[in-house]
C-alpha cells in the first residue's frame, strides 16, 4: 500500500495517465473526508450523521481580538458534541469568521494578538469539548466584504496558524487539536502564503462555489468542476482551484474542495446559450436545494441543462429569463469521482440546513466510498 507521503506523486501521475473524467479506484485503505459546515437549527439525522467525518460548526466570532462563542450558539453547539456519544467516529470542531466577519488582520498583527486569538480558542475548545478550529478568514490583504485588511495580512496569517498550531499542541494534553481554514481560489488566495501555511494545517476547506454572484460581470456555473466551452480563460473552476494548491506545494490529501447546496438565481439575463455566462440585470436570489426542487426544476418554465464539459447542471427560464446555477446529485457524484482521481482529501459543503432530507449528502457520500 503506498504511503500518505506518495500522494503528491500519484496525484500528479493520476493527472497524466488518466483521461479527461476518468475515475481512479481508491488506493487500499485510502479514506475521503466529508466536511459539513453546520448552521442548521433542526436536528440532524442519524443516517446523516453516520456519513459525515467533520462538522463543522458556524460561527464563533472574534471580539476584541479573541475567538468567542456567546451563551445561545454555546448551547447548540454541545447539542452537536453530543452526537458523538453514539457516533464516535464524527469529530466536531468550530468555524471562527465568515463573511464580513472582522477582526482577524487586528487581532493577527502582533505577536501578542496572534497569542492572544490561540490561547481564546484553545480555551473554547477545552470548555466546549470541540474537536478543533477553522479559521474562515474571508480574506487576508483583502476588503471585498468590508473588513480590515493590511498588506502584511499574508505573513501575519502564516504567524498566526502556526501559532495557533504550537498553541493547541502544547494545550491538547496529548488530544490533537485539528486545524483547517476556508480558503477561496484565484485572486483571493494572493493574501496566503499557501506553501508556508500548509504544514499547519490538517487540510484547506476550498469554498469552490460562488464563482458567479452580484459583484461578477456574467452568470457562470457557480460551483462548476471544469470550465465550460462558453467560459473565459480566467473562469474559477472547482479544478482549477486544485491545481493552484497543488502547484503551491499543498499535499492532495490536504485538499478538501467545496460542494454547494444551493443555487444562485440571476435576473434579467441576456437570452444566448440558456442564459450561461451572460450578462444579467441583477442577482436574484439564493436558493436552497429543497426549494429548488419544489419550486424550480422542472417546474413555472424552468428548464434544466447539462453542461458536459463544466460537469455541471443549470435552469433556464425562457419567459422570465432567469438563470439559475447549482448542483445536484449527478455534479456531486462527478466531484467525487474528480477527488478520487486525484487522491485529494474529501469533499466538503456548505451547508447542513439546506439539506435536511440528506438527498446531497447521500450522494457525496455514495460517490465517495
Amino acid at each position: 500500500m503506498p504511503s500518505r507521503r506518495l500522494l503528491p506523486l500519484l496525484a500528479l501521475l493520476a493527472a497524466l495517465s488518466l483521461p479527461f473524467g476518468a475515475q481512479a479506484a481508491p488506493a487500499a485503505g485510502e479514506h475521503y473526508r466529508v466536511v459539513a459546515y453546520d448552521t442548521a437549527q433542526h436536528p440532524i439525522p442519524a443516517d446523516d450523521v453516520d456519513r459525515i467525518d467533520t462538522l463543522i460548526f458556524a460561527f464563533a466570532q472574534v471580539v476584541d481580538g479573541q475567538v468567542t462563542l456567546g451563551d445561545t450558539a454555546r448551547a447548540r453547539l454541545a447539542q452537536r458534541i453530543a452526537l458523538k456519544a453514539a457516533h464516535p467516529q464524527l469529530k466536531v470542531t468550530v468555524s471562527v469568521g465568515g463573511w464580513e466577519a472582522g477582526g482577524f488582520s487586528e487581532a493577527a498583527s502582533t505577536a501578542a494578538g496572534r497569542q492572544r486569538f490561540a490561547d481564546s480558542a484553545a480555551a473554547l475548545l477545552a470548555a466546549t469539548h470541540a474537536d478543533g478550529l477553522d479559521v474562515d478568514w474571508e480574506y487576508p490583504g483583502h476588503h471585498e466584504s468590508g473588513i480590515a485588511s493590511s498588506p502584511d495580512d499574508r505573513a501575519h496569517f502564516t504567524a498566526l496558524l502556526q501559532t495557533l498550531r504550537a498553541t493547541f499542541d502544547r494545550t491538547g494534553h496529548g488530544k490533537h487539536y485539528l486545524l483547517s481554514i476556508a480558503a477561496a481560489d484565484g485572486p483571493f488566495v494572493d493574501g496566503i502564503d499557501i506553501a508556508a501555511v500548509a504544514p499547519s494545517l490538517d487540510w484547506f476547506n476550498l469554498m469552490t462555489y460562488d464563482f458567479c454572484n452580484a459583484m461578477t460581470p456574467t452568470t457562470c456555473n457557480h460551483t462548476g468542476l471544469h470550465a465550460s466551452a462558453l467560459a473565459p480563460a480566467d473562469a474559477r473552476t472547482l479544478a482549477r482551484a486544485v491545481r493552484q494548491f497543488l502547484a503551491a506545494g499543498v499535499p492532495p490529501a490536504k485538499l478538501v474542495p467545496g460542494v454547494a447546496f444551493y443555487g444562485r438565481e440571476f435576473a434579467d439575463v441576456q437570452p444566448e446559450h440558456h442564459g450561461l455566462f451572460q450578462r444579467f440585470g441583477h442577482f436574484q436570489a439564493m436558493i436552497a436545494w429543497p426549494q429548488l426542487k419544489a419550486d424550480y426544476i422542472g417546474r413555472h418554465g424552468y428548464v434544466r441543462y447539462w453542461d458536459a464539459k463544466a460537469e455541471a447542471p443549470y435552469l433556464w427560464n425562457a419567459r422570465t429569463r432567469s438563470f439559475i446555477s447549482y448542483d445536484d446529485p449527478q455534479s456531486i457524484a462527478a466531484k467525487a469521482a474528480y477527488v478520487k482521481a486525484q487522491h485529494l482529501g474529501g469533499l466538503m459543503y456548505w451547508e447542513q440546513d439546506n439539506d435536511p432530507d440528506g438527498e446531497l449528502l447521500k450522494a457525496m457520500w455514495q460517490g465517495l466510498q
